[in-house]
């Protein structure tokens, strides 16, 4: 698949293999791990970070393989899950930063244009998290609002 902002082709990634069942090797049971899931959102991670947390630390390579349930599930069932999309915040985190930047540094074209590149993915993001009901329909980005939302 080719990039989004950049006129060259997309790296491959590695695959995960395909597994369907619990390893051997996690001594952890699901009710155990859903508990460590909402323990290290408590202590302020996100979802991706629990996630390298459990592969790391817990050797578990996988907490739906354990639980039948992704992370976001989880969180979502004992209502710890994220106001916004994490995708989502890292795109406005990354603007707010650029526009901070863009603000002593005027003449820096490049950066411009990445911000201009940055706001297109949160408007193309903000588009799809509407349509699936992620978002309301009436929420819209604005540089303003992102630098509520982060601070």
């Amino acid at each position: 698949m080719a990039r989004m902002h950049a006129r060259r082709k997309g790296t491959s990634g590695s695959n995960r293999p395909l597994v369907t069942e619990k390893p051997e090797w996690v001594q952890l049971t699901s009710g155990e791990v859903e508990l460590k899931v909402l323990e290290l959102r408590r202590e302020g991670l996100s979802t991706a970070r629990i996630g390298t947390v459990l592969r790391d630390q817990y050797a578990i390579p996988s907490v739906k393989l354990v639980t039948g349930k992704s992370i976001l599930q989880i969180l979502q069932e004992n209502d710890a899950a994220p106001k916004l999309p994490e995708d989502l915040m890292d795109l406005i985190r990354t603007a707010v930063r650029i526009s901070e930047h863009l603000e002593t540094n005027t003449k820096d074209i490049h950066n411009k244009r990445s911000m201009a590149l940055v706001e297109a993915k949160i408007r193309r993001l903000v588009k799809y998290y509407r349509r699936t009901g992620v978002l309301p329909d009436d929420w819209k980005y604005t540089l303003s609002k992102a630098k509520l939302l982060i601070d």
